[in-house]
Parts: structure tokens; C-alpha cells; sequence
């Protein structure tokens, strides 16, 4: 069975879904491997050194994927502009690739029809569940972390002013202030990162427990009350609000946002649309060459008018929604990635080479198309389909 390691083609992407390490332990699982030419080099990582642990190296990239049963990949299929075709239509019929599909977000609708109709059997890294026996293959957990810390740096960049606090001889400049909603480890990593960096950082999330967390690490939390049960999911994941409790949210934030010089936005749900939380009216509140990272634009964005794969300024603020920030950290990423997709195979034909184990609760939870069926609930949901 022979798996193929494409380069990346979204822009900016410099990540590899594998890496020689990875490459030795999926030949000892009894796996071939192919690696398209250049694909590690956004990382420093040679053809020679793909092909020192075994795998061939294909230049041509529609072979690749022609020939391959399992694509591995760290982004969502793309059109190809090189090539003139889409990542999804080089797929072999009734192949299969494992990557970050992002299925529920719109943008992503057509290409995962064009996997339910070509009988492709696809899994997202997304959509693995919080459980112990998938923390290792638990990429979202991974990416979250590199993401937390460098969307902090990103706005930091972007910033025309010092975070921390300045003495100088002609006066104080005042530290810069942060509001992180939603602290998941996207949210928790960045209010350490800002934290380190001298800012001064408020957080809110629906949960209390994440709350207590987030003050763990010296956040000052915003008060929202709401009742648990309407705001905490299985698995400690937070839950989709509900419109009148999303309002109250809304206006919660609209209090905070005007004081803000940097905004970090990750409250997601698992397999569900990005809600809207900052609304284009709050966003014409806020300071003047203040800063938001819509870090959520994967799954819709929690900004309603983040432009995605886009850093713009709108409303006099500087909006991020470019959609691949740990590629921005790519070395560290990819290992973690890398090591993150390897125990998945290795779970997913636990039984044997090309035995799949659907019925495995990582597997189920993280099964997107098969058998020209979507099977992942919350792209069902937002593209109002049953199939």
C-alpha cells in the first residue's frame, strides 16, 4: 500500500505531513512511500534525506496522486494554479487522504462534494476526539499551540505601537491590551505568549472552567454568566450558543472590544461553523490601528468580515485571516504534525494494511467521505444535506 506526501501549494505553507522519522516507521508498519520533489524544503528537509529513509521521490505531482491509496497532507485539497487541476480531482477513484479538511466551513463545500463523488474515503485531523488514547494523534491540540503563540506575534508585528509597559525619560507609555475570547489551547498559548511579551490580557470563554485556566495564567476574565449545561459540550468542547444567549455574548464583548489594541479570536466548535462574534459594527468601535487575528477563519471566522487568507485594514483595523499561521512556525509544526498523522495511520489499520477500522471511535468521529456518502455530521449540518 503506497502512501504519497505531497508539497504543500496553499500559499505560505511551508509544512509537510511528513518527515523522515515518520517516513522509517510507516515502512516498518510494511507501508511504501512517495514524497513529491521539494516538499519538505519550506522546512530544510532534503529529497536526498526522504529517499535516505526509504521513500521514492516523484516530481510530478498528478502521479503522485494517481498513484497513491493514502494521501497525507497537513491542508484541505486546493486548485493547483501550476497544474491547472484541483488537488481533489488528482485523487485516484475510491482513494483515500488524511488531512485537515475543515469540512463544515463553507468555503470548503464543494471540494468535499467532489470527495463524496469520486468515492473518496477522507478523514480530518479535526475532528479527532478529546479522549486519552488520542491525545497523540490529537493535530488540532498540536496546531492550536504553535497557532496560540504566533498569532500573538503576527499582531505584535502588525502593531505600531510597544506591548510592554516603557519607561522613558520623557514619560511611561502604557502597555498594550489584550482580549482573548476564547480560551481553548489556541487561546490559553496566546495569552502566555502575551503575557511574556508585557501585555496586559482579559479573556472571555462561555466555559468556567477554561476561565479558571485562562486566570491560571494571569488573565483577567470577563464576567459572563451563563448556565453550563447550554455552554459545555462532551468532551469539555464548548457548544454551538444558542441565538439569544449569543446576543448577550455579543454585547458582553462590544463592552471590552473598545479598549482593546489587540483582539485574538479561536471560539470554535468542534465540526461546527465559526459563531460571529465581533460584528462589523464593533469592529468600527475599536482603536485605530488596533489589531484583530481572526484565528477561527478555518472554520467560517468569528469576525463577520475577516476576508479569508487575507490580513486587510477595514474600519481603520488591521484584520488577520490568513488561514495556515502554523505554517508560519513550520520546523516545529511539521514534527508535531508529522508524529500526530503517523500514530493515526497506525491506529486507523490497527487490523492490518488496508484494513480500515471504521468502528474505532477516532476513526468514526474523524470520517468525513466514504462510500460517496459525507459522513461528518457537522459538514452535514452546514451544507443542509443527509448525505
Amino acid at each position: 500500500m503506497l502512501i504519497g506526501v505531497p508539497k504543500e501549494i496553499l500559499a505560505e505553507e511551508k509544512r509537510v505531513a511528513a518527515t523522515p522519522e515518520t517516513v522509517k516507521k510507516f515502512i516498518t508498519l510494511g507501508f511504501e512511500v512517495a514524497v513529491q520533489s521539494s516538499a519538505g524544503e519550506g522546512v530544510l528537509i532534503s529529497d536526498d534525506d526522504y529517499k535516505n529513509a526509504g521513500a521514492k521521490i516523484v516530481a510530478d505531482p498528478e502521479k503522485l496522486f494517481a498513484e497513491s491509496d493514502l494521501i497525507l497532507k497537513v491542508k484541505q485539497p486546493e486548485f493547483n494554479q501550476t497544474i491547472g487541476k484541483h488537488e481533489a480531482d488528482m485523487l485516484r477513484d475510491g482513494g483515500m487522504i488524511i488531512t485537515f479538511l475543515h469540512p463544515a466551513s463553507p468555503d470548503n463545500h464543494d471540494m468535499i462534494r467532489r470527495l463524496r463523488d469520486k468515492r473518496i474515503t477522507s478523514f480530518t485531523m479535526d475532528g479527532i476526539p478529546r479522549i486519552s488514547r488520542a491525545q497523540r494523534m490529537d493535530a488540532l491540540s498540536s496546531m492550536s499551540t504553535v497557532t496560540g503563540y504566533k498569532s500573538v506575534i503576527m499582531a505584535a508585528n502588525q502593531m505600531q505601537t510597544f506591548i510592554p509597559m516603557i519607561g522613558t525619560a520623557i514619560g511611561t507609555i502604557k502597555p498594550a491590551r489584550f482580549l482573548i475570547i476564547g480560551t481553548g489551547v489556541v487561546g490559553l498559548q496566546a495569552i502566555a505568549t502575551a503575557k511574556r511579551l508585557g501585555g496586559i490580557v482579559k479573556a472571555l470563554d462561555i466555559r468556567k472552567n477554561a476561565c479558571t485556566e485562562a486566570e491560571s495564567l494571569g488573565a483577567k476574565t470577563v464576567e459572563f454568566d451563563i448556565p453550563q449545561e447550554s455552554a459545555v459540550a462532551e468532551g469539555g468542547y464548548a457548544k454551538f450558543l444558542e441565538n439569544e444567549w449569543l446576543e448577550k455574548e455579543r454585547k458582553v464583548i462590544a463592552e471590552h472590544i473598545k479598549e482593546a489594541d489587540v483582539v485574538i479570536l479561536s471560539a470554535l466548535v468542534p465540526g461546527e461553523v465559526a459563531p460571529i462574534l465581533v460584528t462589523e459594527a464593533m469592529v468600527g468601535t475599536m482603536k485605530p490601528g488596533s489589531v484583530i487575528i481572526d484565528v477561527s477563519v478555518d472554520q467560517g471566522g468569528n469576525c463577520e468580515i475577516t476576508e479569508h487568507g487575507r490580513f486587510v485594514q477595514k474600519l481603520n483595523v488591521n484584520i488577520c485571516g490568513i488561514q495556515n499561521i502554523p505554517g508560519r512556525v513550520a520546523t516545529h509544526a511539521s514534527w508535531l504534525y508529522a508524529n500526530n498523522i503517523y500514530y493515526y495511520v497506525e491506529n486507523l489499520f490497527k487490523k492490518g494494511i488496508g484494513q480500515l477500522d471504521l468502528t474505532d471511535e477516532i476513526v468514526a468521529n474523524s470520517l468525513v467521505t466514504h462510500e460517496s456518502r459525507i459522513h461528518y455530521k457537522g459538514a452535514l449540518k452546514a451544507m443542509g444535506t443527509n448525505s
